[in-house]
């Protein structure tokens, strides 16, 4: 005689506090990395590889910007913080509107669907740094090539969520804005973008990524003035200290973006993830 199969409860995984616990434990894990760091690159490393305690003695000097010759050719490290981020929040808007638009006509007009959406999702997948050459050929070395790759970052996954949300906007919608003889441009910019918000948002912050990305890129292979260009000469001068705090100010725009639009969502669109 079998008897039936009793269900397994799993215990729930051990887990402190929240709040300050967790506070707690997330500096203590960074605290640990940062002592590994520490102690392989002095057992294993030469003494110019970047390591904590140099990074921490390199920040008053950079945040001076106190310049050498090499510095001074990138252009010092504030003005190279400033040009970056500027070139990257003016191809964020170029990309953002483009994108918007271009998802609205894909997921409202079935020939421009059938039309676009397989190049859009074959320049999606393309790797950023295959399109710079291409970039140079058209707006040579210059500033324009910068710009116009991280157009091309921002505008890929903006234009592809919102044609995501867009084709699910939910045809209950779409039949009362009949009844009622909208216009086209009510449908677009009046229903189906506000509803395809959720999806804007997503493709907003992989656009940020993807515009930083193609900024530092683009500073790398073409020598242009910004925090790319200022990373790759102070790590070839073997400043790599220098460098690293360069990389964390890139994290710290990479975060500080995202957290503005986190405060735009709570701000303007309160009934999206409400529960969060």
């Amino acid at each position: 005689m079998t008897t039936a199969a009793q269900p397994r409860i799993l215990a729930a995984p051990l887990r402190l506090s929240t709040g300050s616990g967790t506070f707690a434990l997330r500096l203590a894990t960074g605290f640990v990395l940062l002592l590994i760091w520490e102690g392989l690159v002095r057992w294993l490393a030469p003494s110019y590889v970047a390591r904590p305690t140099g990074v921490v003695d390199a920040i008053p000097r950079v945040v001076r910007n106190e310049s050498t010759p090499l510095t001074a050719l990138a252009g010092g490290f504030w003005p190279s913080v400033e040009t970056t981020l500027l070139a990257v929040l003016e191809g964020l808007a170029i990309g953002v509107v483009f994108g918007v638009i271009v998802g609205l006509a894909m997921g409202r007009l079935r020939d421009v669907d059938s039309g676009l959406r397989i190049y859009v999702n074959a320049f999606f997948a393309l790797p950023t740094i295959a399109v710079l050459p291409l970039m140079t050929l058209w707006f040579g070395y210059s500033a324009t090539a910068r710009l116009a790759i991280i157009i091309f970052g921002a505008f890929m996954p903006v234009c592809l969520n919102v044609y995501d949300g867009v084709r699910r906007l939910p045809t209950e919608f779409i039949e009362v804005s009949k009844t009622f003889h909208a216009r086209w441009w009510n449908v677009w910019f009046g229903i189906a973008l506000p509803a395809s918000m959720p999806y804007l948002l997503a493709g907003l912050r992989l656009a940020l990524g993807r515009a930083l990305v193609a900024a530092v890129v683009a500073e790398y292979l073409l020598a242009l003035k910004g925090l790319g260009f200022y990373i790759l000469v102070t790590s070839r001068a073997f400043d790599q200290n220098a460098s690293v705090v360069g990389v964390l100010v890139l994290m710290i725009m990479a975060v500080s973006l995202n957290s503005i639009v986190d405060v735009a969502t709570r701000q303007f669109l309160p009934w999206f993830r409400r529960s969060e």
